[in-house]
């Protein structure tokens, strides 16, 4: 998993990603009205739920989660289309801006209260925005397989081709890793504060930020560049 010359270090990093989309994710879900800040398809049902009479589904969250993520994605891929630099520095200006937007939420969550649903709706958009920069910035890396944020085709995949081992071995990766995410931040929600997954999240990008500048920097990096 150490990835090929074409990719150098970045399908590592990009599992790192995956598992804070699953910290991410168990507090929109679980803790924020049922509702994705990273999968979209999710925030589209939901919405239709909502508008169809369905309980327990805010249709101005998902609406909010979509507009939010939108933003996010135009941001950072018109940055990545602005200026030609090293895959590496692009993905740790976006894992640095990620990881103060996670940041300020996990500090909403701690010292704002997390029941009014002003609080909640001011956290689903920065997570929303954070979560749609990483996509724009995954989008630029295209690394296969390692979207970090939607698995569907990953698993369509996994048992639709006929694909080498270390192919399998990354899509199977990358579900672990969602996997991992979700369970930590499902087990943190349940034992600690509404801020701990968040903060976990947020040491997430902040070591792939200072991973993927440091391996940039060096000679051998050139080559996946």
């Amino acid at each position: 998993m150490t990835g090929s010359r074409e990719h150098g270090p970045l399908p590592v990093l990009l599992l790192a990603l995956t598992v804070s989309t699953g910290l991410v994710d168990a507090v929109s879900y679980l803790a924020l009205g049922h509702v994705f800040v990273a999968n979209m398809t999710g925030n589209v049902v939901f919405f239709g739920f909502a508008v169809g009479g369905a309980d327990d589904v805010s249709w101005s969250a998902a609406l909010l989660a979509l507009g939010c993520f939108g933003a996010g994605a135009f941001v950072g891929g018109r940055h990545g289309v602005a200026r030609r630099i090293h895959r590496g520095l692009l993905l740790a200006l976006g894992c640095g801006t990620q990881c103060v937007l996670v940041a300020v939420t996990a500090a909403l969550a701690a010292f704002a209260d997390p029941a009014r649903r002003g609080t909640q709706l001011a956290m689903i958009a920065l997570l929303a925005v954070a979560m749609g920069l990483q996509n724009a910035v995954v989008r630029r890396l295209a690394v296969p397989d390692l979207t970090t944020t939607v698995l569907t085709l990953t698993v369509a995949g996994l048992f639709a081709d006929r694909t080498p081992n270390e192919v399998r071995l990354r899509r199977v990766a990358s579900l672990l890793a969602m996997l991992a995410g979700a369970l930590a931040g499902g087990l943190l929600l349940r034992h600690g504060r509404l801020a701990a997954p968040l903060w976990a999240a947020a040491a997430v990008l902040a070591a792939c930020a200072v991973t993927a500048d440091r391996l940039r920097r060096r000679d051998a990096a050139e080559r996946w560049g």
